[in-house]
């Protein structure tokens, strides 16, 4: 008896079977893929969030916040000799000066020991986990407690939008458990790794569509939603942004003045911190990459 060799036929025939195999696999891996991304990023959060209530328990109930109680939002030179360098204090009564959310956030390190690591989400495009020694920039401090923020270029060394901890509306202990405090970054504002979201004419907050509803969310899981760090501590994966106190949005400003909104306006960089319309507005921000220069001792 003659063996039938194997014929093109039969090799056609096994890459169809292998293209549909990987046709069907991909797209269940590449979300096995996003699922790790959001646990791991919801790991992050939650650890920061407990080292955040450590630090409030400390500091009179209050969460990090960089700079003076006067400071304007503005860039932190990371590797200053002294604080009052680091956030430009010039005046005798420690007040003025800027300060920047990714600072703030940097306090954690410094007395907390956070890693570094636990600011970046895997899903945040652009993002890197800062190393020291990576930093070029003289003179470059020897060790992460004698920094002042994540490097030269702090805002691509931090994945997570955070409520504005300066002025008026800083939250504190006493408030609100279910208000949100820090999340995936707010796609209004720009990213190390993309561009602002232009806001939609058409969006219309709990009453819109759910792809109006989705295209709100945060880009860094695909529109599917953020994990929310809220202020008693817990981590949720909230589908829709309208997820603080009374349905506010925690990507944009509230309309009104006594109340959340689940609709809101943009948030724009403003070196007064005045984004926040009053107490119940957990509008979450991150700091703007253009609005002032990259790096050394800047202005905004």
């Amino acid at each position: 008896m003659r063996r039938r060799g194997f014929t093109l036929v039969d090799l056609l025939i096994v890459l169809a079977v292998l293209a549909l195999a990987m046709g069907i696999l991909m797209p269940t891996l590449a979300r096995r893929r996003q699922l790790t991304f959001r646990t791991t990023c919801a790991n992050n959060l939650a650890n920061i969030g407990k080292h955040m209530l450590i630090y409030a328990g400390d500091c009179r109930d209050e969460f990090p916040r960089a700079g003076t109680r006067t400071a304007a939002w503005g860039p932190v030179v990371w590797n200053a000799a002294n604080r009052n360098a680091a956030y430009g204090v010039t005046t005798a009564d420690n007040t003025g000066g800027n300060a920047s959310i990714t600072a703030s956030l940097f306090l954690l390190i410094k007395h907390q020991e956070v890693i570094p690591g636990s600011f970046v989400c895997p899903g945040d495009v652009g993002t890197t986990e800062w190393v020291l020694g990576n930093e070029t920039a003289t003179p470059r401090p020897a060790r992460m407690l004698d920094c002042w923020d994540f490097g030269a270029i702090p805002q691509s060394k931090v994945s997570y939008a955070y409520h504005t901890p300066f002025r008026t509306f800083a939250m504190t202990c006493a408030d609100e458990p279910n208000f949100a405090i820090a999340a995936d970054r707010n796609l209004w504002m720009e990213t190390p790794g993309r561009s602002a979201k232009p806001f939609p004419g058409t969006f219309n907050g709990k009453a819109g569509s759910t792809s109006d509803q989705m295209y709100a969310n945060s880009t860094v899981h695909r529109n599917d939603g953020q994990n929310v760090l809220f202020l008693g501590g817990h981590v949720n994966f909230a589908r829709r942004p309208f997820c603080s106190f009374e349905d506010d949005n925690i990507y944009t400003r509230s309309r009104f003045t006594d109340r959340g909104d689940d609709l809101g306006t943009p948030p724009a960089f403003d070196p007064n911190f005045f984004l926040n319309k009053h107490k119940k507005d957990s509008l979450l921000v991150q700091d703007p990459l253009s609005a002032w220069a990259r790096g050394g001792t800047q202005t905004p």
